[in-house]
């Protein structure tokens, strides 16, 4: 079927321009549908199709049987964006919609009847003017890849949904006390409900890292929760020194997202005096949270343990075998309930005698991301291989592990 038999015989079903022009969207760029639609009748009363021109809007006055005049109410939807966004702060924004189905059937029908293949869907194009339209209007920019919110607006019940992007923030923390894990911890009994074993907290620890952390962020962008993301975590008993961790805060449904982040930072160090520190902040997104879960970083460690017996003679052996080398470990013992059984090759990169006291031996190991050092030690009844404990041949005792600095770009 030709061009402007195509056109004939859609005109026929009384389109609107945006709604003739759609059934051609994909034909030449630079143009509204609504030209589009104006070129093609033009070109229908001269009997020759010149291509597409642009012309001003005109108003429209019959009722289109296909799209119900939606395209004259973008005004009237922008003021229920509005009202729907009125509580938080954004610059950016995407917009999604939903049609009556008859709405969408009829037009794909339309589609089949005349064999057209340059046609564009009604919701492409009304979630483009009707963003086009606010962006004009109110000051904000369309975003298709993270904008601070999303509307879904049903044109058909005049209802829109509010989706609001989380906040995210990146930043360092110091651990300066033992005992703290760093992230929310349900009891193991009541998993989260509360029991007399938890003292109804829900919670195997009172604090963590992420809690004292993020009560500032919350309070400061009226968050309705958080989530933490670490570049991986220490034991609860070791502290975390140095240049501290990688993390990123996800603040979720914020109302505000301009913080005052060296203002936060003070706030946050000053409650948590001498336990946790933070530092570095910056704002981040969705894609550096992947980053910091993926990333393999090498760590340095000081780690104080002692031993049953006195090989001081050995203790050099110890830094000739395994620096350079590539241990085994098997899943340790003690997370063997919530890690996955399987054997890991680590690489130990250095290892320095900092200390030896009354059979008490303090190091400073480096090693790849991953390596479960407190095993290196003690060996884990042999899981781990080799092990400190093994090649002296004498049992250890872990005393203390604190992670010295992580070595991340």
């Amino acid at each position: 079927m030709e061009l402007m038999e195509q056109v004939e015989l859609a005109s026929k079903k009384g389109l609107c321009p945006h709604c003739l022009g759609r059934l051609f969207g994909r034909m030449e760029h630079g143009f509204t549908n609504y030209e589009r639609g104006i070129s093609l009748l033009k070109a229908l009363e001269n009997g020759k199709f010149k291509g597409f021109d642009h012309h001003q809007e005109v108003p429209v006055k019959d009722p289109c049987p296909l799209c119900k005049n939606v395209f004259s109410e973008l005004e009237r939807f922008s003021l229920m964006l509005d009202d729907c966004a009125s509580k938080f702060e954004f610059t950016s924004f995407h917009i999604g919609s939903r049609f009556d189905p008859a709405i969408i059937e009829k037009e794909e029908s339309i589609w089949s009847e005349l064999g057209l293949k340059d046609y564009e869907p009604i919701k492409v194009e009304f979630n483009r003017e009707l963003g086009k339209h606010f962006e004009e209007t109110r000051g904000k920019v369309v975003d298709l890849e993270l904008p601070d919110i999303i509307f879904l607006v049903d044109t058909f019940y005049d209802h829109v949904e509010l989706e609001v992007r989380p906040l995210y923030i990146y930043g360092r923390y110091r651990k300066l006390e033992r005992g703290i894990p760093q992230t929310k911890w349900p009891c193991r009994e009541c998993l989260g409900k509360g029991c007399e074993r938890c003292n109804n907290t829900g919670k195997m620890y009172q604090e963590s890292v992420e809690e004292l952390v993020a009560v500032e962020f919350l309070k400061a962008a009226d968050g309705k929760g958080e989530k933490f993301h670490g570049m991986g975590r220490e034991d609860i008993d070791a502290l975390m020194l140095g240049n501290g961790r990688p993390f990123i805060l996800e603040i979720t449904r914020p109302k505000k997202r301009k913080l005052d982040l060296p203002a936060l930072e003070k706030a946050t160090n000053r409650n948590n005096k001498g336990r946790v520190e933070i530092e570095e902040l910056r704002p981040s997104d969705k894609r550096e949270v992947v980053d910091i879960k993926n990333a393999k970083s090498d760590k340095s460690y000081r780690v104080s343990f002692e031993m049953d017996a006195d090989p001081k003679e050995k203790l050099i052996k110890v830094t000739e075998v395994l620096v350079g080398s590539t241990i085994h470990q098997r899943t340790p013992a003690r997370v063997s309930h919530r890690r996955a059984e399987k054997v890991r090759k680590r690489r130990i990169k250095a290892m320095e005698i900092l200390k030896y006291e009354n059979r008490t031996v303090t190091l400073e190991v480096t090693a790849e991301s991953g390596t479960y050092i407190k095993e290196l030690i003690h060996g884990d009844e042999g899981r781990t291989d080799p092990s400190i404990s093994s090649i002296l041949g004498v049992g250890c005792k872990v005393l203390s592990l604190d992670v010295l600095e992580i070595h991340d770009n």
